[in-house]
């Protein structure tokens, strides 16, 4: 099979994979992406096939992550905070169908603005790639600061930076120590699904388990659907207003620049921003849901597309989650052999460009169309602990094919520490991928490791 036709081929598994997966409630970006990545990369798909697999996973799951959101009250993940207010009032409008297409269609415009401007911020930020080489240690030192002291945790994170670095080094003595050869893999998949296992954890244990028992069963009231469109593929132009477009362009022009800066608060800073300008309560939540999913789509984009092509290193909070099995996934991919030295510009362009196709082609029409039935079945027959078994079983195969034995305890004994710092102390997944990236150069500087 030729490379263009596998990379269609893998674009369409992943449209297909994280269409399903965004209709899952609290389905986190980085523990559904980068195990399913870091899968495609070990089973040796060709590079530019894994990058046409990321992109159309990103645009499918950014697009059906808004179904729980606009029509349930519900985070699809962690992008999606920002936006529960504004879903909450349409719903209580009676129009949360108007809500989901509003958002979806800002998600498409967002996508298709932000890919080709990305490209063009990264070809002029290559020519300042040798200095950020040169001085990576202490870039990741200062950014793990920066991206600590904006999580949740703020103080708390700053203050946490050298135990967790001194923590990932002792790790990786050990499993050197032991295998011969570092588990970066392991260390990836346990930050990303440390929160996932740390929910475990909590549930199993008697004294922490009481913070996670309810009382009664959930319920949801689901608005009926009311199609404004005739056949298959509407067309999100015509979903939004004049206003809501140039809103959502604008915002998605702004955002691809500000790629070191954290989608979710680059999101409700753009959506505030607009909300302010806009009179109404039906057209103020209206377009700022819009603007809000096309900054989503827009900042993911930016923040994998810039570092990966500009520099190949992680030095974004979305390239340091989702995106990091692109810069790192040993054996293939090292921090001196990744994407940025295999694919040329044009390569990133064209695949980008079928990822970004494929995934829309899949998951906008779908959730246009099937939104309420395709949640209604997951809610009902889709189990949550289903879902978080699929993603324990995938990561312990990987974790083993990287580590064996030693792979598994190194990917949980993270996890376990990771989970446990983001959720009681708001410690985020960037900023743990961050202090692990610095942590060789700050052990360094403190203690001549």
């Amino acid at each position: 099979m030729s490379t263009l036709l596998l990379s269609i081929l893998l674009a369409v598994v992943g449209g297909v994979l994280f269409t399903l997966i965004g209709l899952v409630s609290g389905t986190d970006e980085t523990a559904t992406m980068v195990p399913f990545t870091l899968l495609v990369i070990l089973l040796g798909a060709p590079p530019v096939a894994v990058f046409a697999f990321f992109m159309a996973a990103v645009i499918s799951k950014h697009l059906t992550h808004a179904a729980p959101t606009a029509l349930m009250g519900i985070p699809g993940d962690t992008m999606m905070v920002p936006l529960l207010d504004y879903t909450e009032t349409l719903r209580r409008l009676g129009v949360p169908h108007i809500a989901l297409r509003k958002m979806v269609s800002g998600g498409v415009i967002g996508a298709l603005i932000a890919f080709p401007l990305a490209l063009l911020f990264a070809q002029f930020l290559a020519q300042f790639a040798d200095f950020f080489k040169t001085y990576t240690g202490v870039i990741f030192a200062v950014a793990s600061v920066i991206i600590a002291y904006f999580s949740k945790g703020k103080w708390v994170s700053v203050l946490m930076i050298i135990p967790f670095a001194f923590f990932i080094q002792a790790l990786d003595l050990i499993s050197v120590k032991v295998l011969d050869h570092q588990v970066a893999t392991c260390f990836f998949l346990g930050i990303a699904i440390g929160p996932m296992f740390s929910d475990i954890l909590i549930a199993l244990s008697g004294t922490a388990r009481k913070s996670v028992i309810r009382s009664k069963q959930q319920t949801y009231n689901l608005a009926p659907e009311i199609k404004s469109w005739t056949g298959y593929f509407p067309n999100p132009f015509k979903i939004l207003t004049g206003k809501q477009k140039l809103f959502t362009s604008l915002s998605a022009m702004v955002t691809s620049a500000t790629f070191v800066f954290s989608p979710a608060g680059m999101t409700a800073l753009m959506g505030e921003l607009v909300g302010s300008r806009v009179k109404g309560t039906y057209r103020k939540a209206s377009t700022t849901l819009s603007v809000m999913n096309g900054v989503t789509e827009s900042t993911y984009i930016a923040e994998i597309l810039i570092p990966l092509i500009a520099f190949g290193l992680p030095l974004s909070p979305a390239s340091l989650g989702p995106g990091i099995a692109l810069f790192n996934a040993p054996p293939v991919f090292t921090e001196t052999h990744n994407l940025h030295h295999i694919m040329s510009g044009m390569d990133f362009f064209v695949y980008g460009l079928i990822g970004l196709v494929v995934g829309g082609l899949i998951a906008y029409p779908f959730i246009m169309n099937f939104s309420r039935s395709a949640t209604v079945f997951i809610m009902k027959f889709v189990s949550q602990e289903a879902i978080i078994g699929m993603f324990m079983g995938i990561v312990c195969v990987i974790a083993f094919y990287t580590g064996g034995v030693t792979g598994i305890l190194v990917t949980f004994t993270v996890a376990a520490v990771g989970g446990l710092f983001n959720r009681i102390l708001g410690i985020s997944s960037g900023a743990q991928f961050m202090i692990y990236y610095g942590s060789a150069w700050m052990m360094t500087a403190l203690i001549g490791l």
